[in-house]
């Protein structure tokens, strides 16, 4: 069995309205091949898919909508998993 890192897209929605927000997951799949690990991960996504009422009673919806990309990974201690690069404006600076 491989390892891989799974992305899933999910879209929100509130009383059948898209919200413009969307939740980006990911996830762990062990699979043999690469093809059979985008399989699961489809199969993932759609078991996922939920809804609920809001405090607001608003019913909200995570819909799945796709698997963006499926890579394989090695697990070993010291093994990069996530990064990213956050620019923010530094304190004291003006336009």
């Amino acid at each position: 069995m491989q390892s891989y890192i799974a992305q899933l897209v999910f879209g929100i929605y509130c009383d059948g309205a898209f919200t413009d927000q969307y939740d980006q997951q990911v996830r762990l799949i062990n699979a043999p091949h690469t093809d059979a690990a985008y399989e699961a991960a489809l199969t993932l996504g759609n078991s996922l898919s939920e809804s609920f009422w809001d405090r607001n009673g608003r019913k909200m919806d995570w819909s799945f909508l796709s698997v963006l990309e499926v890579m394989p990974i090695e697990l070993e201690s010291g093994s990069l998993l996530f990064s990213f690069i956050k620019e923010q404006k530094p304190i004291g600076l003006e336009n």
